[in-house]
């Protein structure tokens, strides 16, 4: 044979090798194939299969199970000639059950000099032989309970006093609540709705012991947990004693209670169903807020008894300001000016000492424009801050564009109380994102004594108020037209129980929610 001869031969060896040499390896198939499952991309896994096929079989599972997620781990390949093995470990992250895992195997073979997956059912999980629809079937422990602070069971229906208004209800799931709580859920079964039962729905309802079914081949049984309880911060005593105090009244009217010392929700009650204006009402909040803007005033050196002015009116950046029943008392201590709910007063000592800034500043001190997250949705306290000397002369005396609910000033009282604002709770272990926020030093000592004198000699005095009652009266415009209605409000704290009243439309607060505040002291028990 001639040179050239083997040459030629050399040659058409060497290019038959490289056209029938298999690509890659089975490794390298595998992972892409698993890349491809954990993502759901079922176009770049059937582009590894040796014959193309649709894959809807893995959406299904993803949609009959509630997968979140899937993560494959591959292990150590088993080739013999042209086939070979893949073992695999996946996980599927199931809503509302978590992970389900098992093991499986990749079978994958030589296809057009290149390795393929040679897919079957028993790809997805072993224990297939054919196609099937994905489903689950579960059993659902007993729906754990919720209580109030002495273990008294609150959420069969029965309490009333505006319990039901804080804790929910149960309803039947909609196909929304399903996709949103997860596919062991079925239309139809019980779910919380509203309050707390609808937040901490997954902590009282448990997870279901839940068999993972295809066809009616049972794949998994994943073990359930009961669901747990729900221990609230409200005092079966306070709220009786809440109730009772509103219950008469012709008028819409709310009390919230707190424990000064935590921030914990002793007590809420509505007079009146539906719209649970205790914790969701937007109201002005009148001369209450007058304790606010002492507190910025204290702190930024006004003394209790340095003499101010209390005249009928004044006039403060082009708005003209009036006292209640047009009064007028002269010059009077600082403490008297508030003990007189003097608006005369305040508003132009906060154009003076304290400023759009510092006013709004004292504000988000004790809560406003912070978000409640007290267990269950809650109105947020508005305090904007003013954009004029007639704008800040208003929020002075808790008018204007600042609106709160009767659970906010309870909240304020509560910070009154104890020189420290606590984000409000009803459920006390529930972590709170908001610290506290202490007083300004030496202020929280001369409110007190200012907060007492309006039940001693100010506008609360004739109410009736136990005697260690320390409050601030508020009688709230609202509307529009020269003559404008009023919410009457009251707020304060007598030894550890800090509260609000609000009464829609009122009027006057130190006659008529202040009194409110008295029955309801005056119902607790002694032993408070």
């Amino acid at each position: 044979m001639s040179v050239a001869t083997v040459v030629a031969v050399g040659a058409a060896a060497g290019g038959a090798y490289y056209v029938l040499h298999t690509r890659g390896t089975p490794a390298e198939t595998a992972q892409r194939f698993a890349a491809a499952w954990q993502s759901g991309d079922q176009a770049r896994m059937s582009a590894e299969l040796a014959v193309p096929r649709e894959l809807g079989l893995y959406g299904r599972l993803r949609e009959g199970l509630g997968v979140e997620s899937t993560e494959v781990t591959l292990g150590q390949p088993r080739e013999s000639d042209d086939r070979a093995t893949v073992p695999y470990t996946a996980t599927h992250r199931l809503k509302n059950l978590g992970d389900w895992t098992y093991e499986g195997e990749l079978a994958l073979k030589v296809a057009d000099r290149h390795w393929k997956v040679d897919w079957a059912p028993a790809a997805v999980h072993p224990k297939l032989t054919s196609e099937a629809e994905f489903t689950l079937k579960a059993k659902w422990p007993e729906r754990a309970k919720i209580v109030d602070a002495d273990g008294n069971r609150i959420d069969t229906g029965e309490v009333g006093g505006s319990v039901q208004q804080l804790v929910g209800f149960l309803d039947k799931a909609t196909k929304d609540d399903v996709r949103r709580l997860g596919s062991a859920y079925k239309t139809g079964q019980a779910v919380g709705r509203g309050g707390l039962q609808q937040t901490f729905e997954k902590r009282l309802a448990g997870t279901p012991t839940t068999e993972i079914r295809a066809g009616e081949t049972t794949l998994e049984t994943i073990e359930g947990e009961d669901g747990e309880s729900l221990t609230t911060s409200l005092d079966p005593q306070v709220q009786d004693a809440a109730v009772t105090a509103v219950k008469d009244l012709d008028k819409p009217a709310s009390l919230v209670a707190i424990r000064p010392g935590t921030g914990e929700i002793l007590g809420v009650v509505n007079n009146r169903g539906g719209f649970n204006r205790a914790i969701d009402g937007r109201y002005p909040p009148g001369s209450t807020f007058k304790a606010v803007t002492a507190a910025g005033l204290l702190a930024a050196g006004l003394k209790p008894g340095d003499t101010v002015t209390c005249p009928k009116y004044v006039t403060v950046g082009g708005l003209r300001i009036r006292n209640s029943e047009e009064a007028a008392y002269g010059k009077v201590s600082f403490s008297d000016s508030f003990a007189y709910s003097c608006n005369t007063s305040f508003a132009p000592l906060a154009k003076q000492r304290l400023g759009a800034d510092k006013l709004l500043k004292t504000a988000e001190l004790v809560g406003f424009n912070t978000a409640p997250a007290i267990g269950l949705p809650a109105t947020e306290p508005s305090f904007p801050r003013a954009e004029s000397d007639a704008e800040l002369a208003a929020e002075s005396f808790g008018q204007g564009r600042i609106t709160a609910s009767p659970l906010s000033m309870a909240s304020v009282a509560a910070a009154l109380a104890d020189g420290t604002w606590r984000p409000p709770t009803l459920v006390p272990e529930a972590e709170q994102k908001v610290k506290p926020r202490p007083l300004p030093d030496g202020v929280t000592d001369d409110l007190h004594a200012m907060m007492a004198a309006v039940v001693t000699k100010g506008t609360a005095k004739a109410a009736g108020l136990p005697a260690g009652t320390h409050g601030k009266t508020g009688t709230a415009e609202y509307g529009t037209g020269p003559e404008l209605d009023s919410h009457a409000w009251f707020i304060g704290f007598r030894d550890d129980v800090a509260f609000a009243v609000v009464v829609e439309g009122g009027g006057g607060g130190g006659k008529v929610a202040a009194p409110v505040a008295a029955d309801f002291l005056r119902a607790l028990p002694s032993s408070r």
